[in-house]
């Protein structure tokens, strides 16, 4: 008997100090953007998923629970506290 084994692949954890963060600063906070114009256009080009569904507003806001992913890599929004 052959067995699936589903691979998991983390999260990384971005722990936050606010109650929310909007998504272009999580962006650049995160480094998933050097600056706050390529954090811009990769939200505007549709290139962001918040909670697994296409983002196309850079002033979202995100808070402790959520995640994001850009190019393939996964970010997990955290309370710092």
């Amino acid at each position: 008997m052959k067995v699936k084994v589903k691979r998991v692949e983390k999260a990384e954890r971005i722990p936050i100090e606010s109650e929310f963060i909007k998504l272009d600063s999580f962006l650049k906070f995160a480094m998933a953007a050097e600056t706050g114009g390529e954090a811009k256009l990769l939200v505007q080009e549709g290139r962001v998923l918040v909670n697994g569904e296409v983002c196309t507003q850079r002033g979202k806001k995100l808070r402790p629970g959520d995640r994001v992913e850009v190019g393939g890599v996964k970010y997990a929004v955290a309370d710092a506290h």
